[in-house]
């Protein structure tokens, strides 16, 4: 190779890195959304029972990636989709160091009200939302100011709690779990839950199915067969996605539980890619999306 072409090689070089680079942080968190949709038949399901779910997980508000204004044009994507059901699936501010301007939480439970579907919207909360509340730090517990911002706003918050719904007169269970790294401790890098995955599942009363809402996926190690459907974000598809592969997971078990439709021993878990960013304003090969999943029996 002559110098002439070496250094038009590495100038093609430079400017391909710097195109994936703006693309990464800019384009694809900032502009791109798209709808993922996943069908199954999870065990223990009713015969006959048809439910569509629209996941919206970790949109993680603050400007400028995540404005009320993306987060009003994306909940009227979600009821464009004609869910049975709407979960949200925790995360709801963003709190890395690149937010321009912060939006309260109250702002985006009261958007969140133009939400509509058959069965109502629910919600559970996630660690995020744990770890910008002092007082919650504080106190040891809940309710989060998101908890109490998403029930103001008319949203039921499955921290711990169950609901018995119906779809045809079809019974169905769903149920919700607290973070699992809800509190920060003295131990860098070290957390503790809120969760109580037996006393939650304790609540069921009876044999219908039941669909289980956990912020971070790594619950689903202890989630029992009784559980048909586990759903959770939190994981951001691990914000670069090449091949199937993400470098950097935040889960104790890596791309185990990055994204997609997982099953284990019979059970199954959905891990949405969610819409917004934590740690750093990129994403590359995981564009924000909603979550459709279509279940019948």
């Amino acid at each position: 190779m002559t110098r002439r072409g070496l250094l038009k090689w590495l100038g093609g070089l430079a400017i391909a890195g710097a195109s994936v680079g703006t693309y990464a942080l800019a384009i694809e968190p900032g502009f791109l959304l798209r709808t993922q949709y996943y069908a199954l038949t999870p065990p223990n399901w009713t015969p006959g029972l048809k439910l569509r779910l629209v996941l919206i997980a970790d949109p993680h508000l603050g400007e400028p990636y995540m404005s009320l204004g993306r987060w009003s044009r994306i909940l009227d994507l979600a009821n464009s989709l004609e869910g049975d059901l709407n979960l949200l699936l925790g995360d709801f501010a963003a709190t890395h160091r690149f937010v321009t301007s912060r939006i309260p939480i109250a702002d985006t439970a009261h958007a969140a009200k133009k939400l509509t579907s058959r069965l109502g919207t629910y919600a559970i909360i996630g660690n995020h939302d744990w770890w910008g509340d002092a007082t919650a730090q504080s106190l040891g517990h809940g309710p989060t100011l998101a908890e109490r911002a998403m029930e103001d706003a008319g949203i039921p918050v499955l921290e711990n709690r169950v609901a018995r719904l119906a779809k045809d007169n079809l019974p169905f269970w769903l149920s919700g779990t607290a973070s699992i790294v809800a509190l920060k401790t003295e131990v860098r890098g070290r957390f503790e839950g809120r969760d109580d995955l037996p006393g939650t599942l304790a609540q069921v009363t009876d044999a219908a199915p039941i669909i289980h809402l956990a912020h971070e996926p790594d619950l689903f190690t202890q989630m029992p067969p009784r559980v048909s459907l586990t759903l959770s974000g939190h994981t951001h598809g691990g914000q670069v996605r090449l091949l199937g592969w993400s470098p950097i997971v935040p889960s104790e078990f890596g791309n185990r539980f990055a994204y997609g439709h997982i099953i284990e021993d019979g059970r199954h878990l959905i891990v949405s890619g969610g819409l917004g960013c934590s740690v750093l304003p990129v994403r590359l090969g995981v564009p924000p999306e909603i979550t459709v999943v279509d279940l019948t029996g």
